[in-house]
């Protein structure tokens, strides 16, 4: 939780300042809102430099994608037999291997057999459940179509789940072949190297040019490897903390969408998270205010969440989703358009999960692109390091037998 001071004028037009803590900076203003209509100035309130670092969490706190799928899943037929929503969450707690979702659906059965609703019982959780997930069960809860909103989080968590695994996929071999060279190249530099020095050196004789070299390097990194670590942890704290500022975030988000190669598939996925995030939102019965505030809230680029959250207050003041979205920098000029025509044939959650699912094919389509060209881009890479240590190692060998 993030701590934000601001300044507000009540309805009565007094100006208050206070103090709000919220995960991110939209949520604090949806808060302060609720108390005062005009906002005036928010701001981040930053410890030191300590404080920070402690604070930065080191690996995923939240579901697994694919578990969240199964539970969605889970739950739509259940409802749809009839069984009550608490009765429902006790079985499915008992079915669940997630021992963390276990957990979670325990506490939240005994907090809705207690009659509490659904949304905030899982509300209570909200660090580990993604916004998009608590705010569609509100919506079914309110529209009466509890059961269908668990159907629609099942394809949307579904769909991601498969995209997730394909991108896992794509990469595991690229990897792994880094990683091994990577390996290699140490055991060469750590252990052959040095063999073949002090052999060559008793001999009397003078090593070529590419040994010469390849001495010099392993050298370099035997007496500066620590440096190195330090360099690798020193620059991974800044990227954690450059994340935390806000012209920090612009400007990383800023890079990711002007990436030669990458940037085209951070614009797609964006694109398709923007689409699916508010198709299902309007599916389950969230008014377009309200589903947009929601997918500002779940967008992964920072400039994109800016642009959506941008979008909020327009559509408030009565202007329509294709208006609005037509100021959006990044998004492509297919989104907006399809946009404009789900709303003029008043299937505007249907166009958007039509188009959601175009940009996630189009993202995958450029993610396999990328990594084919980067396959053959690395193994040259390697390959010529390689050769170079090859050679390296065996002129020597030819001159020992003029020495000897």
């Amino acid at each position: 939780m993030e701590t934000y001071s601001y300044k507000a004028l009540t309805a009565e037009g007094v100006e208050i300042k206070g103090v709000v803590q919220a995960p991110d900076e939209f949520t604090a203003a949806r808060q302060i809102r609720e108390k005062c209509p005009v906002i005036t100035s928010i701001t981040p309130v930053r410890g030191d430099f300590l404080s920070r670092l402690l604070k930065t969490e080191i690996g995923n706190t939240r579901i697994k994608t694919r578990s969240l799928a199964l539970m969605c899943s889970q739950f739509a037929i259940t409802l749809k037999s009839g069984m009550p929503i608490g009765r429902a969450m006790e079985m499915i707690a008992n079915q669940t291997e997630d021992k963390k979702l276990k957990k979670i659906l325990t506490d939240s059965a005994e907090v809705v057999l207690g009659g509490t609703t659904v949304a905030n019982a899982f509300e209570r959780y909200k660090t580990v459940f993604p916004v998009t997930f608590i705010e569609t069960i509100r919506a079914g809860e309110m529209s009466g179509n509890l059961d269908q909103s668990f159907e629609n989080l099942q394809h949307y968590f579904e769909n991601n789940a498969k995209i997730q695994e394909k991108v896992k996929s794509a990469l595991a071999y690229p990897i792994f072949v880094a990683i091994v060279a990577v390996i290699v190249l140490i055991v060469i530099m750590a252990k052959v190297v040095p063999a073949l020095t002090q052999t060559f050196a008793s001999l009397g004789g003078t090593l070529p040019l590419p040994t010469r070299m390849l001495i010099s390097i392993s050298g370099f990194f035997a007496d500066w490897w620590i440096l190195f670590l330090i360099l690798i942890l020193a620059l991974f704290i800044v990227w954690k903390l450059l994340g935390q500022w806000e012209k920090g975030r612009i400007a990383l988000a800023r890079m990711q969408l002007e990436m030669p190669v990458i940037g085209k598939i951070a614009i797609a996925n964006g694109s398709a998270q923007f689409a699916n995030t508010m198709s299902v939102m309007l599916a389950s019965g969230l008014n377009l205010d309200r589903a947009t505030e929601v997918t500002s809230n779940v967008m992964d680029n920072y400039l994109l969440q800016l642009d959506v959250n941008g979008m909020i207050r327009k559509i408030e003041e009565g202007k329509s989703l294709g208006s609005c979205i037509q100021t959006c920098e990044y998004f492509p000029a297919t989104l907006k358009e399809m946009s404009s025509v789900g709303e003029e044939t008043g299937e505007l959650d249907k166009t958007l999960s039509v188009i959601g699912d175009y940009f996630s094919n189009e993202a995958e389509r450029r993610t396999k692109n990328a990594i084919s060209m980067l396959e053959p881009t690395l193994l040259i890479f390697m390959a010529l390091v390689a050769g170079f240590i090859v050679i390296s190692i065996y002129l020597p060998m030819f001159t020992m037998y003029d020495l000897m």
